[in-house]
Protein backbone atom coordinates (compact mmCIF):
# COMPACT_ATOMS: atom_id res chain seq x y z
CA UNK A 1 0.00 0.00 0.00
CA UNK A 2 1.59 3.23 -1.11
CA UNK A 3 -0.36 5.49 1.25
CA UNK A 4 2.42 8.04 1.10
CA UNK A 5 1.63 8.87 -2.50
CA UNK A 6 -2.01 7.81 -2.83
CA UNK A 7 -5.00 8.92 -0.81
CA UNK A 8 -7.66 6.45 0.34
CA UNK A 9 -11.25 6.89 -0.82
CA UNK A 10 -13.55 7.07 2.20
CA UNK A 11 -16.40 5.32 0.39
CA UNK A 12 -14.25 2.20 0.02
CA UNK A 13 -13.57 2.16 3.76
CA UNK A 14 -17.19 2.84 4.74
CA UNK A 15 -18.41 0.09 2.41
CA UNK A 16 -15.92 -2.26 4.01
CA UNK A 17 -17.42 -1.47 7.42
CA UNK A 18 -21.02 -1.87 6.28
CA UNK A 19 -20.14 -5.24 4.76
CA UNK A 20 -18.60 -6.26 8.08
CA UNK A 21 -21.68 -5.18 10.04
CA UNK A 22 -23.95 -7.05 7.64
CA UNK A 23 -21.99 -10.30 8.14
CA UNK A 24 -23.68 -10.77 11.49
CA UNK A 25 -26.85 -12.16 9.90
CA UNK A 26 -27.84 -13.22 6.35
CA UNK A 27 -30.96 -11.05 6.68
CA UNK A 28 -28.71 -7.99 6.85
CA UNK A 29 -26.70 -8.49 3.66
CA UNK A 30 -26.57 -5.15 1.81
CA UNK A 31 -29.12 -3.64 4.25
CA UNK A 32 -27.07 -0.48 4.88
CA UNK A 33 -26.38 -0.08 1.17
CA UNK A 34 -30.10 -0.43 0.41
CA UNK A 35 -30.97 2.27 2.94
CA UNK A 36 -28.32 4.61 1.57
CA UNK A 37 -29.46 4.03 -2.00
CA UNK A 38 -33.17 4.53 -1.37
CA UNK A 39 -32.48 7.61 0.77
CA UNK A 40 -30.47 8.99 -2.16
CA UNK A 41 -33.37 8.46 -4.56
CA UNK A 42 -35.82 10.18 -2.21
CA UNK A 43 -33.35 13.04 -1.71
CA UNK A 44 -32.86 13.44 -5.47
CA UNK A 45 -36.63 13.68 -5.97
CA UNK A 46 -36.73 16.36 -3.27
CA UNK A 47 -34.05 18.29 -5.15
CA UNK A 48 -31.55 18.25 -2.28
CA UNK A 49 -28.09 19.69 -3.00
CA UNK A 50 -25.14 17.40 -3.65
CA UNK A 51 -23.65 17.87 -0.17
CA UNK A 52 -26.86 16.74 1.55
CA UNK A 53 -27.19 13.79 -0.81
CA UNK A 54 -23.68 12.73 0.13
CA UNK A 55 -24.49 13.01 3.85
CA UNK A 56 -27.70 11.03 3.28
CA UNK A 57 -25.80 8.12 1.72
CA UNK A 58 -23.20 8.15 4.48
CA UNK A 59 -25.94 8.15 7.11
CA UNK A 60 -27.65 5.26 5.36
CA UNK A 61 -24.44 3.27 5.16
CA UNK A 62 -23.76 3.77 8.87
CA UNK A 63 -27.20 4.20 10.42
CA UNK A 64 -27.07 1.10 12.63
CA UNK A 65 -23.46 1.26 13.84
CA UNK A 66 -24.73 1.97 17.36
CA UNK A 67 -26.50 -1.40 17.47
CA UNK A 68 -23.51 -3.66 17.91
CA UNK A 69 -24.98 -6.82 19.40
CA UNK A 70 -26.42 -9.63 17.29
CA UNK A 71 -29.83 -9.72 19.00
CA UNK A 72 -30.17 -5.95 18.93
CA UNK A 73 -29.48 -5.80 15.20
CA UNK A 74 -31.94 -8.61 14.50
CA UNK A 75 -34.64 -6.92 16.58
CA UNK A 76 -34.23 -3.73 14.60
CA UNK A 77 -34.85 -5.67 11.40
CA UNK A 78 -38.01 -7.29 12.71
CA UNK A 79 -39.53 -4.23 14.43
CA UNK A 80 -38.69 -0.92 16.05
CA UNK A 81 -38.35 -1.60 19.80
CA UNK A 82 -38.48 1.20 22.41
CA UNK A 83 -34.68 0.97 22.63
CA UNK A 84 -34.23 1.92 18.96
CA UNK A 85 -33.59 5.58 19.72
CA UNK A 86 -30.84 4.59 22.18
CA UNK A 87 -28.79 2.89 19.49
CA UNK A 88 -29.27 5.90 17.23
CA UNK A 89 -27.73 8.19 19.85
CA UNK A 90 -24.89 5.74 20.42
CA UNK A 91 -24.18 5.56 16.72
CA UNK A 92 -24.01 9.36 16.55
CA UNK A 93 -21.54 9.41 19.45
CA UNK A 94 -19.28 6.96 17.63
CA UNK A 95 -19.13 9.08 14.48
CA UNK A 96 -19.54 12.73 15.46
CA UNK A 97 -15.87 13.35 16.26
CA UNK A 98 -14.75 12.62 12.69
CA UNK A 99 -15.19 15.76 10.58
CA UNK A 100 -16.25 13.93 7.41
CA UNK A 101 -19.03 12.17 9.32
CA UNK A 102 -20.27 14.97 11.57
CA UNK A 103 -23.35 15.73 9.46
CA UNK A 104 -24.12 12.04 8.96
CA UNK A 105 -23.91 11.58 12.74
CA UNK A 106 -26.59 14.23 13.28
CA UNK A 107 -28.84 12.49 10.76
CA UNK A 108 -28.29 9.13 12.45
CA UNK A 109 -28.96 10.57 15.91
CA UNK A 110 -32.67 10.98 15.17
CA UNK A 111 -33.36 8.37 12.51
CA UNK A 112 -35.85 6.41 14.63
CA UNK A 113 -38.01 9.39 15.64
CA UNK A 114 -41.59 8.85 14.33
CA UNK A 115 -43.32 11.75 12.60
CA UNK A 116 -46.35 11.55 14.91
CA UNK A 117 -48.47 14.12 13.05
CA UNK A 118 -45.70 16.69 13.12
CA UNK A 119 -44.50 16.23 16.69
CA UNK A 120 -41.50 14.33 15.28
CA UNK A 121 -40.13 17.58 13.88
CA UNK A 122 -38.37 17.86 17.25
CA UNK A 123 -37.07 15.46 19.88
CA UNK A 124 -36.39 16.50 23.48
CA UNK A 125 -36.22 20.13 22.42
CA UNK A 126 -33.86 19.50 19.48
CA UNK A 127 -34.82 19.94 15.85
CA UNK A 128 -34.96 16.66 13.93
CA UNK A 129 -33.49 17.04 10.43
CA UNK A 130 -35.74 16.08 7.53
CA UNK A 131 -32.84 13.88 6.39
CA UNK A 132 -33.28 11.79 9.56
CA UNK A 133 -36.89 11.11 8.55
CA UNK A 134 -35.69 10.12 5.07
CA UNK A 135 -33.33 7.54 6.58
CA UNK A 136 -36.13 6.31 8.85
CA UNK A 137 -38.43 5.76 5.89
CA UNK A 138 -35.73 4.14 3.74
CA UNK A 139 -34.77 1.84 6.61
CA UNK A 140 -38.33 0.65 7.19
CA UNK A 141 -38.78 0.01 3.47
CA UNK A 142 -35.54 -1.95 3.16
CA UNK A 143 -36.32 -4.28 6.08
CA UNK A 144 -39.53 -5.36 4.36
CA UNK A 145 -37.79 -6.78 1.30
CA UNK A 146 -37.88 -10.59 1.41
CA UNK A 147 -34.58 -11.80 -0.01
CA UNK A 148 -36.07 -15.18 -0.87
CA UNK A 149 -38.72 -13.76 -3.19
CA UNK A 150 -38.71 -11.86 -6.48
CA UNK A 151 -38.69 -8.19 -5.52
CA UNK A 152 -41.09 -6.57 -8.01
CA UNK A 153 -43.95 -8.71 -6.78
CA UNK A 154 -43.40 -7.30 -3.28
CA UNK A 155 -43.57 -3.61 -4.18
CA UNK A 156 -47.32 -3.02 -3.90
CA UNK A 157 -47.47 -4.70 -0.50
CA UNK A 158 -44.52 -2.71 0.82
CA UNK A 159 -45.93 0.60 -0.41
CA UNK A 160 -49.34 -0.23 1.05
CA UNK A 161 -47.86 -0.90 4.49
CA UNK A 162 -45.87 2.32 4.37
CA UNK A 163 -48.96 4.25 3.25
CA UNK A 164 -50.85 2.97 6.30
CA UNK A 165 -48.26 4.73 8.50
CA UNK A 166 -48.39 8.05 6.65
CA UNK A 167 -48.46 10.98 9.08
CA UNK A 168 -48.01 8.65 12.06
CA UNK A 169 -44.63 7.02 11.59
CA UNK A 170 -43.56 8.79 8.41
CA UNK A 171 -43.59 12.32 6.99
CA UNK A 172 -46.51 12.56 4.49
CA UNK A 173 -44.46 14.36 1.84
CA UNK A 174 -41.80 11.63 1.97
CA UNK A 175 -44.39 8.88 1.64
CA UNK A 176 -45.81 10.64 -1.41
CA UNK A 177 -42.33 10.78 -2.94
CA UNK A 178 -41.77 7.09 -2.19
CA UNK A 179 -45.03 6.23 -3.96
CA UNK A 180 -43.96 8.30 -6.95
CA UNK A 181 -40.48 6.84 -7.37
CA UNK A 182 -41.71 3.39 -6.35
CA UNK A 183 -43.27 3.03 -9.81
CA UNK A 184 -39.78 2.76 -11.28
CA UNK A 185 -38.76 -0.89 -11.43
CA UNK A 186 -35.07 -0.09 -11.66
CA UNK A 187 -35.00 1.27 -8.10
CA UNK A 188 -36.18 -2.01 -6.60
CA UNK A 189 -33.96 -4.04 -8.91
CA UNK A 190 -30.98 -1.89 -7.92
CA UNK A 191 -31.72 -2.47 -4.24
CA UNK A 192 -31.38 -6.25 -4.60
CA UNK A 193 -28.55 -6.09 -7.12
CA UNK A 194 -25.32 -7.76 -6.02
CA UNK A 195 -23.45 -4.79 -7.53
CA UNK A 196 -25.23 -2.18 -5.43
CA UNK A 197 -21.89 -0.89 -3.99
CA UNK A 198 -20.74 -0.10 -7.54
CA UNK A 199 -24.09 1.48 -8.39
CA UNK A 200 -23.74 3.85 -5.44
CA UNK A 201 -20.13 4.62 -6.29
CA UNK A 202 -21.15 5.48 -9.85
CA UNK A 203 -23.19 8.41 -8.53
CA UNK A 204 -19.80 10.20 -8.38
CA UNK A 205 -20.76 11.73 -5.01
CA UNK A 206 -17.70 10.16 -3.42
CA UNK A 207 -15.10 10.76 -6.10
CA UNK A 208 -13.55 13.60 -4.09
CA UNK A 209 -13.74 12.07 -0.60
CA UNK A 210 -10.13 10.99 -0.30
CA UNK A 211 -8.47 10.62 3.09
CA UNK A 212 -4.88 11.27 4.08
CA UNK A 213 -2.99 8.67 6.12
CA UNK A 214 -3.78 10.60 9.33
CA UNK A 215 -7.48 10.79 8.46
CA UNK A 216 -7.44 7.07 7.63
CA UNK A 217 -6.03 6.38 11.09
CA UNK A 218 -8.86 8.39 12.69
CA UNK A 219 -11.48 6.45 10.73
CA UNK A 220 -9.77 3.16 11.61
CA UNK A 221 -10.11 4.14 15.29
CA UNK A 222 -13.86 4.43 14.79
CA UNK A 223 -13.86 1.00 13.20
CA UNK A 224 -12.00 -0.35 16.25
CA UNK A 225 -14.65 1.07 18.57
CA UNK A 226 -17.43 -0.54 16.55
CA UNK A 227 -15.55 -3.85 16.71
CA UNK A 228 -14.65 -3.69 20.40
CA UNK A 229 -17.55 -1.86 22.05
CA UNK A 230 -19.85 -4.84 21.46
CA UNK A 231 -18.60 -6.32 24.71
CA UNK A 232 -16.96 -5.09 27.95
CA UNK A 233 -14.59 -8.06 27.54
CA UNK A 234 -13.03 -6.53 24.43
CA UNK A 235 -13.90 -2.84 24.87
CA UNK A 236 -10.31 -1.60 24.53
CA UNK A 237 -8.52 -4.57 22.96
CA UNK A 238 -7.87 -3.22 19.45
CA UNK A 239 -6.55 0.08 20.82
CA UNK A 240 -3.94 -1.88 22.81
CA UNK A 241 -3.00 -4.08 19.88
CA UNK A 242 -2.71 -1.13 17.49
CA UNK A 243 -0.41 0.97 19.68
CA UNK A 244 1.66 -2.07 20.67
CA UNK A 245 2.11 -3.09 17.04
CA UNK A 246 3.02 0.45 16.03
CA UNK A 247 5.74 0.63 18.69
CA UNK A 248 7.09 -2.82 17.85
CA UNK A 249 7.29 -1.83 14.20
CA UNK A 250 9.21 1.32 15.13
CA UNK A 251 11.65 -0.67 17.29
CA UNK A 252 12.07 -3.17 14.46
CA UNK A 253 13.20 -0.40 12.12
CA UNK A 254 10.04 0.17 10.07
CA UNK A 255 9.70 3.54 8.34
CA UNK A 256 7.33 6.20 9.68
CA UNK A 257 4.72 5.46 7.01
CA UNK A 258 4.99 1.72 7.66
CA UNK A 259 4.46 2.30 11.38
CA UNK A 260 1.27 4.21 10.58
CA UNK A 261 0.17 1.37 8.33
CA UNK A 262 0.81 -1.02 11.21
CA UNK A 263 -1.31 1.17 13.47
CA UNK A 264 -4.20 0.98 11.00
CA UNK A 265 -3.78 -2.78 10.70
CA UNK A 266 -3.92 -3.08 14.48
CA UNK A 267 -7.15 -1.13 14.70
CA UNK A 268 -8.68 -3.34 11.99
CA UNK A 269 -7.22 -6.76 12.83
CA UNK A 270 -10.44 -8.05 14.45
CA UNK A 271 -12.82 -6.56 11.90
CA UNK A 272 -14.09 -10.05 11.06
CA UNK A 273 -15.30 -10.50 14.66
CA UNK A 274 -18.36 -8.45 13.73
CA UNK A 275 -19.62 -11.71 12.21
CA UNK A 276 -19.43 -13.59 15.53
CA UNK A 277 -22.32 -13.56 18.07
CA UNK A 278 -21.62 -11.98 21.44
CA UNK A 279 -22.34 -15.12 23.44
CA UNK A 280 -19.39 -16.78 21.70
CA UNK A 281 -17.08 -13.79 22.09
CA UNK A 282 -17.92 -13.44 25.78
CA UNK A 283 -17.77 -17.11 26.72
CA UNK A 284 -15.21 -17.53 29.52
CA UNK A 285 -15.27 -21.34 29.51
CA UNK A 286 -13.98 -23.74 26.89
CA UNK A 287 -15.43 -23.27 23.43
CA UNK A 288 -17.14 -26.22 21.78
CA UNK A 289 -16.06 -27.19 18.28
CA UNK A 290 -18.74 -25.12 16.53
CA UNK A 291 -17.94 -22.05 18.61
CA UNK A 292 -14.24 -22.46 17.96
CA UNK A 293 -14.91 -22.75 14.23
CA UNK A 294 -16.80 -19.45 14.37
CA UNK A 295 -13.83 -17.82 16.07
CA UNK A 296 -11.44 -19.22 13.46
CA UNK A 297 -13.47 -17.50 10.74
CA UNK A 298 -12.81 -13.97 11.96
CA UNK A 299 -9.31 -13.43 10.57
CA UNK A 300 -10.46 -14.80 7.20
CA UNK A 301 -13.29 -12.27 7.14
CA UNK A 302 -10.88 -9.50 8.11
CA UNK A 303 -8.78 -10.32 5.05
CA UNK A 304 -11.68 -10.59 2.61
CA UNK A 305 -13.27 -7.37 3.88
CA UNK A 306 -10.07 -5.37 3.50
CA UNK A 307 -8.86 -7.06 0.31
CA UNK A 308 -11.03 -5.04 -2.14
CA UNK A 309 -9.34 -1.81 -1.01
CA UNK A 310 -6.38 -1.95 -3.37
CA UNK A 311 -4.35 0.57 -1.37
CA UNK A 312 -4.73 -1.72 1.68
CA UNK A 313 -2.93 -4.73 0.21
CA UNK A 314 -0.18 -4.76 2.83
CA UNK A 315 -2.45 -3.72 5.69
CA UNK A 316 -4.88 -6.54 4.88
CA UNK A 317 -2.07 -9.10 5.11
CA UNK A 318 -0.69 -7.73 8.37
CA UNK A 319 -4.13 -7.43 9.94
CA UNK A 320 -5.47 -10.83 8.93
CA UNK A 321 -2.39 -12.94 9.68
CA UNK A 322 -2.35 -12.44 13.43
CA UNK A 323 -3.34 -16.06 14.08
CA UNK A 324 -0.88 -17.60 11.64
CA UNK A 325 2.03 -19.54 13.19
CA UNK A 326 5.56 -20.06 11.98
CA UNK A 327 5.05 -23.84 12.23
CA UNK A 328 2.15 -23.69 9.77
CA UNK A 329 -0.46 -24.64 12.36
CA UNK A 330 -2.17 -21.25 12.47
CA UNK A 331 -5.33 -20.13 10.70
CA UNK A 332 -6.98 -19.39 8.32
CA UNK A 333 -4.28 -19.84 5.64
CA UNK A 334 -1.80 -22.13 7.47
CA UNK A 335 1.11 -20.07 6.21
CA UNK A 336 4.61 -21.33 6.92
CA UNK A 337 7.47 -19.24 8.25
CA UNK A 338 8.70 -18.41 4.74
CA UNK A 339 5.32 -16.85 3.90
CA UNK A 340 4.73 -14.77 7.03
CA UNK A 341 6.20 -11.27 6.68
CA UNK A 342 7.68 -9.38 9.61
CA UNK A 343 4.64 -7.11 9.81
CA UNK A 344 2.37 -10.12 10.33
CA UNK A 345 4.75 -11.53 12.93
CA UNK A 346 4.63 -8.23 14.78
CA UNK A 347 0.83 -8.19 14.68
CA UNK A 348 0.64 -11.74 16.06
CA UNK A 349 2.91 -10.89 19.00
CA UNK A 350 1.11 -7.58 19.62
CA UNK A 351 -2.23 -9.41 19.75
CA UNK A 352 -0.95 -12.04 22.19
CA UNK A 353 0.91 -9.51 24.33
CA UNK A 354 -2.18 -7.32 24.63
CA UNK A 355 -4.49 -10.26 25.33
CA UNK A 356 -2.41 -11.60 28.21
CA UNK A 357 -1.46 -8.28 29.83
CA UNK A 358 -4.79 -6.46 29.63
CA UNK A 359 -7.35 -6.69 32.42
CA UNK A 360 -10.63 -8.39 31.57
CA UNK A 361 -13.81 -8.27 33.69
CA UNK A 362 -13.23 -11.90 34.67
CA UNK A 363 -9.43 -11.80 35.35
CA UNK A 364 -6.42 -9.59 35.89
CA UNK A 365 -3.76 -9.19 33.24
CA UNK A 366 -0.40 -10.91 33.54
CA UNK A 367 2.76 -9.22 34.79
CA UNK A 368 6.27 -9.33 33.34
CA UNK A 369 7.31 -12.84 34.40
CA UNK A 370 4.08 -14.58 33.38
CA UNK A 371 3.95 -12.73 30.07
CA UNK A 372 7.55 -13.58 29.20
CA UNK A 373 6.91 -17.22 30.13
CA UNK A 374 3.90 -17.37 27.78
CA UNK A 375 5.72 -15.69 24.90
CA UNK A 376 8.84 -17.85 25.27
CA UNK A 377 6.80 -21.03 25.36
CA UNK A 378 5.20 -20.00 22.05
CA UNK A 379 8.63 -19.28 20.61
CA UNK A 380 9.80 -22.73 21.66
CA UNK A 381 6.95 -24.47 19.84
CA UNK A 382 7.65 -22.30 16.77
CA UNK A 383 4.33 -20.43 16.93
CA UNK A 384 5.62 -16.85 17.04
CA UNK A 385 8.73 -14.95 16.00
CA UNK A 386 11.69 -15.02 18.43
CA UNK A 387 13.04 -11.73 17.07
CA UNK A 388 9.79 -9.86 17.79
CA UNK A 389 9.51 -11.47 21.22
CA UNK A 390 13.06 -10.35 22.02
CA UNK A 391 12.01 -6.76 21.24
CA UNK A 392 9.10 -7.10 23.67
CA UNK A 393 11.30 -8.51 26.44
CA UNK A 394 14.00 -5.87 25.97
CA UNK A 395 11.43 -3.05 26.03
CA UNK A 396 8.71 -4.56 28.21
CA UNK A 397 8.02 -1.58 30.48
CA UNK A 398 7.92 0.91 27.60
CA UNK A 399 5.63 -1.22 25.44
CA UNK A 400 3.37 -2.13 28.33
CA UNK A 401 3.00 1.52 29.32
CA UNK A 402 2.05 2.44 25.76
CA UNK A 403 -0.56 -0.34 25.79
CA UNK A 404 -1.96 0.77 29.15
CA UNK A 405 -2.30 4.40 28.09
CA UNK A 406 -3.98 3.46 24.81
CA UNK A 407 -6.44 1.17 26.55
CA UNK A 408 -7.21 3.70 29.27
CA UNK A 409 -8.17 6.23 26.59
CA UNK A 410 -10.30 3.60 24.85
CA UNK A 411 -12.02 2.77 28.15
CA UNK A 412 -12.96 6.42 28.63
CA UNK A 413 -14.48 6.43 25.14
CA UNK A 414 -16.34 3.19 25.91
CA UNK A 415 -17.84 4.59 29.10
CA UNK A 416 -18.94 7.69 27.20
CA UNK A 417 -20.47 5.49 24.52
CA UNK A 418 -22.38 3.45 27.12
CA UNK A 419 -23.62 6.53 29.00
CA UNK A 420 -27.37 6.97 29.39
CA UNK A 421 -28.97 8.96 26.60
Amino acid sequence: MNVKNKLINMYDLITCLTNACDLINPQLVNHHLQVGYLALKIGEELGLPKKQLKDLILAGLLHDVGALEYNERLELIENEPPTAQSHAFKGARLLEGFSYLKNAAEIIRFHHVPWNKGQGAAYSGQEVPLLSHIIHLADRVAVQIDRNREVLGQVSGILKRIQSQKNTNFVPELVDILNKIGRHEYIWLDMVNHYLPNILMDTMLFDTMDLSIEETIELAKIFAKIIDFRSPYTANHSAGVAKTAEKLAELAGFSDIECKMMLIAGYLHDLGKLAIPNDVLEKTGKLDINEFNLIRCHSYYTYRLLQPIKEFEQIAIWAASHHEKLNGEGYPFHLGADCIPLGSRIMAVADIFTAVTEDRPYRKGMGYEETVRVLNSMVENKSICPYVVSIVIDNFDLINQIRIEAQQKASIDYNRYMADD
